[in-house]
């Protein structure tokens, strides 16, 4: 989707990674957990960083700063679990994005986000959907079913089987 589809008023729910702010549109959003303990599963993407239990559903967690080329979260005490719903080949995948900290659920209005900055041809932003301007803020908004490819996310998907 592109920032031209965006017609209406939208709320998003704004996270960290360092110092920088991303935004996920709400409707994408289950819920958001403080940190947990999480599993382990061996042979997985180093950006996948272990499976957690879920009111009895196993649902893989990535860290954001991994999949995104920064450090590693390291757990505080606002670090936080994102559940988020993403379109995998018109199948719903329940996943969970490690987060610095959750901010705020705030609404943007068409005229407050502009498109996502063109860097070139060799780095691809299509999983950004657009810049959210807030009090002299840029916001990062982030099209979550873009973030991963179809490759991993099947990766990922495949790696709750063994933990199941």
């Amino acid at each position: 989707m592109s920032v031209a589809a965006i017609t209406e008023t939208t709320q998003y729910l704004t996270f960290k990674l360092a110092t920088e702010v991303f935004a996920l549109d709400i409707t994408k959003v289950r819920e958001v957990l403080d940190f947990t303990a999480l599993t382990k599963v061996p042979r997985t993407p180093d950006f996948m960083r272990g499976v957690i239990n879920l009111r009895g559903s196993v649902v893989p967690v990535v860290d954001m700063r991994l999949k995104f080329n920064m450090s590693r979260t390291e757990q505080t005490v606002n670090t936080c679990i994102i559940i988020a719903e993403i379109n995998l080949d018109g199948d719903k995948l329940v996943l969970g994005a490690l987060a610095d900290s959750v901010q705020e659920v705030i609404e943007l209005e068409p005229g407050q986000i502009e498109p996502a900055p063109r860097i070139g041809t060799r780095l691809n932003t299509e999983f950004i959907k657009g810049m959210g301007k807030r009090d002299d803020q840029f916001i990062i908004i982030l099209e979550i079913d873009r973030i991963f490819s179809t490759e991993e996310l099947l990766e990922v998907h495949e790696a709750k089987a063994p933990a199941a």
